[in-house]
């Protein structure tokens, strides 16, 4: 297939590597103008070095097969209407690791131009990566991660096509909400982010799972609590955090602090962030919590630990996280109700 990559970042070019093992045609989008070697050199689980193209402007992804987003959250804002309005009908999309109902955004963005893409996604990404001058490092495969699609009909088509990329590892999930509230960064990241603030604003080294502690882990369990609470008012299953990392790295432990030792033990990392300039808190507040809550109070649900987690770090920051996501608006999260949401999520009109 013709596999176009948006983003140049660590999970794109490692979702080049992935695809272009797999035999298929690969090029790189990178909304910023930056460069992307073009012989990509991969390290870590895998080791290599493959050939990838670019693409020169946001107007040719429409001619790929396939097009894979993988953008942070602050982009999405700038970066999915252009992509949206690139698309055609029955192309296949994917978000990887998406936030803030970004897929259901781009299907209705592409649908008023006329066009219906097939949007899959995913509430983690495929693979863990890091960027390298001349390539990428390659950390972690997961062994199993959901999926949803937008029509929720092209579902097993979605299925088919993630395993001709990136091999038999998908699941399918009820629908993109279900998805956005499966992804777990916003919780764990939140908390370890308070928790260690004065290390990360003293650019202090850190591995993140050695400080993830029992009494920090204490405060990702309440707030994964009230997370599946808001996917339960949804008529949504998601797995806890515990039950995610065990999907993701094959752990044994059930208990989350357990499981983050077990992780240390193995890895030793990934270090934490040594900057306040930290998606921790820029990207997955916003964008992840700050949508849980305004979701929660969709169906009334209480998510005092999540609405307390936003005020203090909104606090810490001076930025009112609770203003700095477009997407809630974009979206009408305010003024929907728990079953025109859903339909929307099930089937775009």
């Amino acid at each position: 297939m013709r596999v176009a990559i948006v983003g140049s970042g660590a999970i794109g070019r490692a979702y080049a590597v992935l695809a272009s093992r797999a035999g298929h045609d690969v090029a790189i989008w990178s909304p910023r103008g930056a460069a992307v070697p073009s012989a990509l050199a991969y390290s870590g689980i895998v080791e290599g070095r493959c050939e990838v193209g670019s693409v020169a402007d946001v107007a040719d992804l429409g001619a790929a097969d396939v097009v894979l987003v993988a953008i942070p959250a602050t982009a999405y804002a700038d970066v999915i209407p252009r992509v949206a309005s690139h698309l055609r009908s029955a192309q296949f999309v994917f978000l990887s690791g998406a936030l803030s109902l970004a897929p259901l955004w781009l299907a209705e963005l592409a649908a008023a131009h006329g066009q219906r893409p097939i949007v899959a996604a995913s509430g983690t990404t495929v693979a863990t990566a890091r960027t390298r001058d001349d390539g990428v490092a390659i950390m972690t495969i997961r062994t199993r991660l959901a999926i949803a699609t937008l029509p929720v009909a092209a579902t097993g088509k979605a299925l088919a096509l993630m395993t001709q990329l990136f091999g038999d590892r998908f699941d399918a999930a009820a629908n993109v909400l279900a998805v956005t509230l499966t992804n777990i960064n916003p919780v764990a990241h939140a908390a370890m982010a308070i928790a260690n603030l004065t290390r990360i604003e003293r650019g202090e080294a850190w591995p993140q799972y050695h400080y993830l502690t029992p009494a920090v882990a204490r405060l990702v369990e309440a707030m994964d609590a009230e997370r599946r609470a808001v996917a339960a008012s949804f008529g949504a299953q998601v797995t806890t955090i515990e039950q995610h990392f065990q999907r993701s790295f094959d752990v044994p432990q059930t208990v989350l602090a357990d499981i983050a030792a077990e992780l240390h033990r193995r890895r030793g990392g990934p270090p934490g962030p040594t900057s306040l300039d930290t998606r921790f808190v820029l990207e997955d507040v916003p964008f992840g919590l700050v949508v849980n809550a305004a979701l929660a109070r969709v169906t009334n649900v209480a998510t005092p630990v999540t609405d307390a987690t936003i005020t203090l770090l909104s606090t810490l920051y001076q930025c009112d996280f609770r203003g700095a996501n477009p997407l809630v608006a974009a979206l009408g999260l305010a003024s929907s109700s728990r079953d025109a949401l859903l339909a929307r999520c099930t089937q775009v009109a």
